[in-house]
This record gives structure tokens, C-alpha cells and sequence, in this order.
């Protein structure tokens, strides 16, 4: 067997990971300061993604916030549409239809959702990242303050850092619980004092820690380890996938820049800029790796290293294996038409669904255990118990009415009726005349109605006499 130091990178690129070392240890990566257009690019898209995050918890909607998902009270809220559990096969079909556009968006366009538009990403890369730029510097001034004994100038910029990383976790902490009990709730737990907000409180601590741990320590190993996305792409990219690709085609074999051009040899300078502002580590001349997260930083230091040699850009360039290998262009395959009919049958019944869905809903069901009662002239009565279900803002009054027999409804106790976004139950009798029961179980159709408007029709059963 050879030993490590005889074998070539191609032979043992894929021997080690790059945030292990040959001990087992963590590897700390320290990324270069990526630049180029697709990172501006990146940087506009994220500024937007920010603004939206930061901002969506403030809008409102008929005094409610426009995007909510309150697993607490079982209270969802998507663009103003309250969603209760309900309607869970609604919010359930619309998370399957979000798998299935993934699905679909990784068959077609590989991992490029985790270094564009994943929170991790933009999170980690966008302002943490940044802050660590502009306090410790560029890569290579991270290694030598790493690498320094602990003076004065290494305490203040590392506690300097750790503050203002602790304070953005604390932001970010707050933002994500106000998508979950509202940001009026966060309010009161940040003014009023803490021993009527414990829950609130020990959430918000518990979130901060857990958001500064991920950006401050854990980092990519969230993408390598936690995030089960990129052991998805291994099962769901084929040839025709476009990835971020190195054109082994035209770069092979790699060689040392010169003046002197040598037409045996790859465009490959062999610089390494590609490795080097990796926010993962990797090589991506070794090919697709669950660890890319195409993130394009890449791409922009190949382009500008290849560029200033007087050679053609895109040497590392989004691209299909299939595109690379045969200079094919990017085909409708069998399986994308098949994710492509699926997401669209489930869009088509998850409109369906949105149109039909209603603002009330009323269940009625006839006591269980009690027979009919015979009541004074020549009535038959039966009670029933009846839940109401209002998903609008405004109380309603409840009013039921027998529709296919003149019959007669007294309700027990209390009108009914049902707050704003809330439920309620209650119980009533329904009597009809002895002469109208042919059978013992009669079919029975009871209107809801609010305001002289009919909201719902119900149908149940009515014991009585067997004749």
C-alpha cells in the first residue's frame, strides 16, 4: 500500500475532511474575503431577505401580525389568512408542496437555495462573517491573531467580536420569537418585568445562546452535520443538474502560471484562490461535494485570478456534469416533467383547497347515550351538542334553524354564539311533531345562520318511535 505522501490529490482528495484534521480535531477554516459580482449579487439579495425577516413581524393586518406561526396556541397566520388546526391539512399540504419545489429546485439547479437565500448562510456569511472581517481582518490576520498569545490587542478585538456577535444573536433571538407569539408579546417581555414573562424570558435566553453558539463556534458544521439538505442533493442530483462545476474538460492538466504557454497544459493555474475562499474548506476542482453549498465565491476568485492571466472566464462556472463532460445544454429530463407534474397536481389542490376554504365551521353531533323523549303534544325531542369554529376577527352571533321538517330549536342555556378567533360549544334541542318520523332514524338538516345569513348546512340523525 502507498503511503499518504505518495498518493496524488486525485488519489486522495477524498481520504480527509477539510474541517477535520489528521487528528480528529475540529479544523477552524478561515475563508478569504470573497468579491466579485456574484457576491454583490448575493450581498443585494440578502439585504432584501434581512429587511423582510427584521420587518415582516411588524406588519399588521387587522390588528394581527401578517405572518405568524404560533404552534403554542395552534395559530397561524400566513399573509393576513388565520389558519387554525382545523385547517392543518391546508398548512400541511402547502409544507409537502414547499418539499416537492425543493425536490424539484435541487433536481434542476442542485444546492444553489443553501448559498442564495438559507438563513444559515445569509446569516453567517452576510453580517457575522462581516463583523469578524472588520474586526480581525481578512483571513490571513484571523490565523496570526488565532495563533497570538492573549495581549491586550487580542482581548479587545475577540471581546470586541464575541459583544457584538452576542448582541446580533440577541436580535435575531427576539425576531424569530415574534414570529411565534407576535412581536407585541417580545414588547411586553422586554418592558415588563421578568418574573411575569419567565416562559418568554428563559425562550429568549435559550435562542440568543443557541443562535451565538451556531455563528460564533459551530458554523459550516451546520451545513456538513446538522442540515440534512446536502445528503438530500446525493440522492437527488443526476448528470444534468446545474451545480457549481469545475471545467476539468478545459482545466486539466493544472500547472504553474507562466509567460510561456504550453499547450499540453490546463488553463489551471493551480492558484488555489478557489480553496481559499471556501467558506467550507473544500476543493471544488475535486468535483461535487456534499459540502458545497454554491455559494459562487468560487467562481468570482476563479474569474478574477483567470481573467488577469488573459484566459477565458468561467473555468469554475455553474454547469452540468453532462454539460462539462459532452458540451451539452441542459435538457427537460423524464424525472424533472415528473416532480414538475407533481408539485403542479399539488398546487392545483392546495388552491382548491385556499378557495374553498371558509371562515366558520360548525360540527353538530346528537348526544351520545340518550334516546329520544317524548314531549307534550305529540312532540319528539332529541338534543344535540354543537362546536363553533369563527376564523374571522369580528364576534358572531349563531343561530340554527331546522330546514327540511317544521321543527323547533330551544337552545340550553346561554344564546350561542362565538368570539373573534375562537371556539365555543353548546347544547340545544331539536322538536319535531310525532307525524313527520316515519322511521327511527330520520335524516335531519339543521341551518347555521348569522345575521339572516347562512354560514352552514349540517346533516345528522333524529331518533324516534319505529313505526
Amino acid at each position: 500500500m502507498p503511503s499518504d505522501s505518495s498518493k496524488t490529490p486525485q488519489e486522495s482528495f477524498r481520504d480527509s475532511i477539510a474541517t477535520i484534521d489528521k487528528e480528529g480535531k475540529r479544523a477552524w477554516i478561515f475563508p478569504s474575503k470573497p468579491s466579485g459580482k456574484l457576491y454583490n449579487l448575493r450581498s443585494y439579495l440578502s439585504y432584501v431577505y434581512l429587511v423582510v425577516f427584521f420587518g415582516l413581524p411588524f406588519i399588521k393586518y387587522h390588528g394581527d401580525p401578517l405572518f405568524m406561526i404560533n404552534v403554542l396556541e395552534r395559530k397561524f397566520i400566513l399573509f393576513g389568512m388565520i389558519f387554525w388546526p382545523q385547517d392543518f391539512f391546508i398548512f400541511g399540504l402547502g409544507m409537502l408542496i414547499f418539499i416537492v419545489f425543493i425536490a424539484l429546485f435541487t433536481v434542476i439547479f442542485g444546492r444553489v437555495f443553501c448559498g442564495w437565500a438559507c438563513p444559515q448562510t445569509v446569516f453567517m456569511e452576510m453580517l457575522f462573517r462581516r463583523i469578524e472581517y472588520w474586526i480581525e481582518g481578512d483571513a490571513n490576520y484571523q490565523k496570526a491573531l488565532k495563533k497570538a498569545p492573549w495581549n491586550f490587542e487580542k482581548i479587545r478585538k475577540k471581546g470586541l467580536k464575541y459583544i457584538l456577535f452576542f448582541a446580533l444573536s440577541f436580535l435575531i433571538a427576539n425576531t424569530f420569537l415574534s414570529y411565534i407569539i407576535g412581536v407585541d408579546e417580545v414588547l411586553k417581555i422586554a418592558t415588563e418585568p421578568v418574573n411575569q414573562h419567565m416562559g418568554g424570558f428563559t425562550s429568549i435566553i435559550i435562542f440568543t445562546t443557541v443562535f451565538f453558539f451556531v455563528y460564533s463556534w459551530f458554523r459550516e458544521q451546520a451545513c456538513l452535520i446538522v442540515c440534512p439538505y446536502g445528503r438530500m442533493q446525493g440522492v437527488l442530483l443526476d448528470k444534468e443538474s446545474i451545480v457549481v462545476a469545475y471545467d476539468y474538460v478545459r482545466g486539466e492538466p493544472r500547472h504553474k502560471f507562466t509567460k510561456k504557454t504550453d499547450p499540453t497544459k490546463g488553463d489551471c493555474i493551480d492558484c488555489g484562490l478557489c480553496v481559499k475562499v471556501c467558506p467550507t474548506g473544500i476543493d471544488i476542482r475535486n468535483g461535487t461535494q456534499l459540502e458545497c453549498v454554491n455559494c459562487t465565491a468560487c467562481i468570482d476568485a476563479c474569474d478574477h485570478m483567470i481573467d488577469s492571466v488573459q484566459l477565458p472566464k468561467g473555468l469554475i462556472r455553474y454547469d452540468s456534469e453532462r454539460g462539462i463532460a459532452e458540451k451539452k445544454k441542459l435538457k427537460f429530463t423524464t424525472r424533472m416533467k415528473a416532480y414538475s407534474t407533481v408539485l403542479l397536481v399539488l398546487i392545483g389542490i392546495e388552491a382548491t383547497l385556499l378557495a374553498t376554504r371558509t371562515d366558520y365551521d360548525a360540527t353538530i353531533l346528537r348526544a351520545k347515550g340518550m334516546l329520544y323523549q317524548e314531549q307534550p303534544n305529540d312532540q319528539i325531542s332529541n338534543i344535540y351538542t354543537i362546536k363553533l369554529v369563527n376564523k374571522t376577527r369580528d364576534s358572531l352571533p349563531v343561530e340554527l334553524r331546522v330546514e327540511n321538517f317544521n321543527g323547533r330549536i330551544e337552545v340550553i342555556g346561554k344564546s350561542l354564539g362565538v368570539k373573534k378567533e375562537d371556539i365555543s360549544q353548546g347544547e340545544f334541542f331539536v322538536y319535531l311533531n310525532k307525524g313527520e318520523i316515519k322511521s327511527r332514524k330520520t335524516k335531519l338538516v339543521i341551518g347555521v345562520y348569522t345575521n339572516n345569513k347562512k354560514i352552514k348546512t349540517i346533516k345528522t340523525n333524529f331518533l324516534g318511535p319505529a313505526n
